[in-house]
């Protein structure tokens, strides 16, 4: 019996002191997922990497009931204003631990064991999911074929995300 597919509104979220639409790569890259896939953009920004401007945006949409997934690009390095992982975790309900262990370990095939430096994380919050992933347009890439396109798709089985959602 298979199951029928569930379109999903999605926010894209930037997290860069120097990035603008012109230049976002990695969020184009998403967003243009997001949609090929069938999910519906519900909004795009770009902020300067900063705790506080990060939550703001994170916090609206995790308490608008429209926006179901969340997904962030920059900011979760090591570099002295990385903050994404700070800006985001305690909004969370539940950590997704899996998900960073899993993303580094697909990642490692393509940056050996330069992946130890990542800091990608996922989250639930107020019955949305909230992926944070490195900047990189090629991280994203990994992370989108490798985990989010089945994990935000109601037919992949056993288990995925939406079911949670909607």
């Amino acid at each position: 019996m298979s199951k029928e597919f569930t379109a999903l509104n999605c926010a894209v979220l930037t997290v860069s002191d120097t990035r603008t639409e012109t230049t976002d790569k990695s969020g184009a890259l998403l967003a243009e997922a997001l949609q090929e896939a069938g999910h519906r953009l519900a909004e795009k920004h770009i902020v300067k990497d900063d705790v506080y401007q990060i939550r703001a945006v994170v916090s609206r949409w995790i308490a608008d009931p429209e926006v179901q997934a969340i997904v962030l690009t920059g900011g979760t390095g090591f570099a002295g204003r990385d903050s994404t992982p700070e800006a985001v975790a305690p909004l969370f309900d539940k950590e997704v631990v899996g998900f960073g262990e899993l993303f580094r370990h697909i990642s490692i095939e393509q940056i050996g064991n330069a992946t130890v430096q990542s800091r990608a994380l996922a989250g639930l919050a107020n019955k949305t999911v909230i992926f944070a992933l490195p900047g990189s347009t090629n991280a994203c890439r990994t992370a989108w074929d490798g985990i989010l396109r089945d994990q935000l798709d109601s037919r992949h089985q056993p288990c995925n995300f939406v079911e949670l959602l909607v």
